[in-house]
């Protein structure tokens, strides 16, 4: 039997060490900072603020075990559209800049949770409603671009807004003209994915798309029955709604992370 020399024993145990090296860097697990952009619906109106999705979300999260802490910040503002989230506006941006600023000097990657166009869909009420399809994605890609611009290692994920009642006519006026519009929007989404695949590949995704189906066929279960001046509508998820969307969310955000990542 050939003995090996003593060079090709080091060079064998550098080789097992490195190897041993990478194969606990790949296992070890990374932290996940999360800014929850969104309006009524985010901020869990009508529901206790520890009711909220992205508590849950952030719940749901932390149960895979797959990362080494899970932390989020729920800037979800009642009757907000996307243009009170436009960084000219001057109004709900400032908030959410603050709020990542303290996300992004933790350990661990940055991601925007982004639901929004509920109001936007609105024939009357909300500020700047009703917005068109064309300029969702305008004011969608004003704000991306400008969190992309502050914090250009973060991760966005878009997830496509819930299902309302057409009937839906509470301070505001939404009807089946506004779920119209709503549903105008998805494509806009898919537009804005596609653009930033190009411009800025690895970085905008898309999220939730199977809430919206799931809540217009089990409305009655899982949304507040409200009444409003066409009669009683459905527009904000319950607690187990709230549940729910969570989970939906969740595996947006975890498709998304495993295409950052090309796993």
């Amino acid at each position: 039997m050939k003995r090996l020399s003593f060079r090709t024993l080091l060079l064998l145990l550098s080789i097992s060490l490195i190897a041993g090296n990478a194969t606990a860097a790949k296992k070890e697990k990374q932290s996940l900072n999360i800014v929850f952009i969104g309006n009524s619906i985010t901020q869990g109106a009508l529901l206790d603020k520890n009711d909220a999705p992205p508590v849950y979300t952030n719940e749901y999260l932390k149960s895979l075990k797959k990362f080494k802490a899970v932390r989020f910040s729920n800037q979800g503002v009642s009757g907000s559209t996307t243009v009170d989230f436009l960084p000219a506006s001057n109004k709900l941006f400032p908030r959410t800049i603050a709020a990542a600023d303290l996300l992004s000097a933790e350990e661990g990657t940055l991601l925007f949770s982004i639901k929004l166009g509920t109001n936007d869909s609105a024939e009357k009420g909300p500020n700047g409603s009703p917005v068109s399809d064309t300029q969702y994605y305008d004011n969608m890609k004003l704000i991306i671009d400008s969190l992309l611009s502050r914090y250009p290692s973060s991760l966005i994920v878009l997830h496509k807004p819930i299902w309302y009642s057409p009937n839906t006519y509470n301070g505001a006026i939404y009807l089946k003209a506004g779920l119209k519009r709503l549903n105008s929007y998805t494509p806009q989404l898919d537009r804005l994915v596609g653009t930033y695949a190009q411009t800025h590949p690895g970085h905008v995704f898309q999220g939730d798309t199977e809430a919206y189906d799931f809540f217009r066929i089990n409305y009655e279960k899982y949304l507040f029955p409200e009444e409003g001046n066409a009669g009683t509508f459905y527009l904000h998820p319950n607690k187990k709604g709230a549940k729910k969307l969570a989970v939906f969310w969740g595996k947006g955000i975890l498709k998304a992370l495993e295409k950052s990542t090309g796993k």
